[in-house]
């Protein structure tokens, strides 16, 4: 399920194994493990010692000194230590936690940045009709990469309101998120055009593409500095912008709160220049 690009000290191997096969017992998302055993390993690679229970809480401070990182990836670094080393103290692997002295990172607020109309259109021009269908169910159903890779066949479901499909996002958190009839329609034809009786964009990845090279494909039809994960800051604005319902726009997303979301959604000068006139 999770390869190997390079080895690890013995010690260290093992007690990645057993962690991992911890977290699959305690029901962790794939994608979490993925991300977590990832960094470990990374952290194992780069500080060279033969145990987890050598490693110093110096050591990994200054490990993260001299890199350049986001504060997303410290804060998500940090959680990944420290949930390995609690782990590892109650299995015997280490006998302190090192990643515990490491130092609170503040969350990143990002302004958004929703795609504008103008490449949002030449982004629909120029794909394929795979990268098509990944960029609007990016943009007009604000999925994530990786819940684009995982979209399946079954997911497109019908009601008494009109279609919706079922997203699993993060944590393998489940969300129905309804949708145009142009854009059922559109999944619809790709389905029998390609006959497809499975995931949507078959690969490697327990049967799916990676989130990775959804991602991948997408931000390379966009210029310089723009990515697919702005198509979902696209979407949280537009519907913001045509309903003011922002919780709404929360369930859309699978935001756990609403102060996410807010960092999703761009607010017009129009408005912002209300706010003066109302006020004068």
């Amino acid at each position: 399920m999770f390869g190997e690009l390079y080895k690890l000290p013995p010690s260290w191997g093992e007690a990645i194994q057993l962690w991992v096969e911890w977290l699959v017992a305690g029901g962790a998302s794939t994608e979490t493990i993925r991300l977590r055993r990832g960094i470990v390993r990374s952290v194992a690679r780069q500080l060279g010692t033969l145990r987890p229970d050598d490693v110093t809480t110096e050591q990994l401070i200054a490990l993260c000194a001299r890199q350049k990182w986001s504060n997303d990836h410290r804060r998500g670094l940090r959680a990944a230590l420290i949930a390995f080393y609690d782990w590892s103290l109650s299995n015997g692997a280490a006998t302190t936690n090192p990643a515990r002295g490491l130092p609170s990172v503040p969350e990143s607020k990002p302004k958004p940045r929703p795609a504008p109309d103008r490449i949002w259109r030449e982004l629909l021009d120029a794909a394929d009709p795979r990268e098509l269908l990944m960029a609007r169910l990016a943009g007009e159903a604000g999925l994530r990469r990786g819940e684009v890779a995982k979209t399946h066949c079954e997911d497109l479901i019908e009601d008494l309101m009109g279609w919706s499909l079922i997203v699993k996002g993060k944590g393998d958190k489940q969300r129905t998120v309804p949708i145009t009839d142009a854009l059922a329609e559109a999944i619809r034809e790709y389905l029998i055009e390609y006959l497809i009786d499975g995931y949507l964009f078959p690969g490697q990845i327990d049967g799916h593409i990676s989130p990775g090279h959804v991602g991948v494909l997408i931000s390379r039809l966009m210029p310089d500095g723009w990515s697919m994960h702005k198509l979902r800051h696209r979407y949280a604005s537009r519907g913001y912008a045509g309903t003011k319902d922002i919780r709404a726009v929360q369930e859309a997303l699978g935001h756990a709160s609403v102060a996410t979301t807010q960092r999703y959604t761009a607010v017009s000068s129009r408005e912002i220049r209300a706010v003066s006139e109302s006020a004068a």
